[in-house]
């Protein structure tokens, strides 16, 4: 386990910064392009937010204050980045988030980087017609097992209103999938 602060230190000294940017590139890729894929669902797009979430991590690496864990920071990120993308492509496309979401999920039958079955098919189909707030709150939780805590960093709310939204989603995604 590696020392946060320490860490932090040496991402922002100019001499190290190469080798302890490449260690955080090793320490999260794998874990943010699932998180980012989570949220555009498309392999293609995800590679692009993750490519520019590292960008605007290793440009702003300075700017980061230590308010939040590094971990939180970084997912902000790439939560934020990943969003911007789908917002900028169902503007681009004259659509709406959902309609664009939408658009997304059906394509995820003939993409190739899907390993998902009919099930994994229909989950993504009932979690696209949450909210995208309710969306992130699930995928975080149920995919990725983060903790409430952690959660409110990254989303920037209070943990109360994250176990609302997540018990509202799950019931929503049951009734989705118990119709359908």
């Amino acid at each position: 386990m590696i020392d946060e602060s320490e860490f932090i230190v040496r991402l922002k000294n100019p001499i190290q910064k190469e080798a302890a940017f490449r260690e955080l590139l090793q320490l999260y890729k794998e874990r943010l392009y699932w998180h980012i894929r989570k949220i555009v669902k498309n392999h293609n797009d995800a590679d692009d937010v993750l490519q520019n979430t590292f960008i605007k991590i290793y440009r702003s690496i300075d700017k980061f204050k230590g308010d939040s864990q590094l971990f939180s920071w970084i997912y902000r990120i790439a939560t934020n980045e990943s969003i911007t993308l789908i917002n900028k492509n169902a503007k681009r496309l004259q659509i709406t988030n959902e309609e664009y979401q939408t658009k997304a999920i059906n394509n995820l039958e003939s993409d190739v980087y899907f390993e998902g079955d009919a099930i994994q098919l229909k989950l993504q189909k009932a979690i696209a017609t949450l909210p995208e707030k309710q969306q992130l709150v699930f995928n975080m939780r149920y995919f990725e097992d983060l903790k409430y805590k952690d959660m409110a960093e990254i989303l920037e709310t209070s943990e109360g209103a994250l176990k609302s939204s997540y018990h509202i989603a799950a019931k929503k995604i049951e009734a989705y999938l118990t119709s359908n």
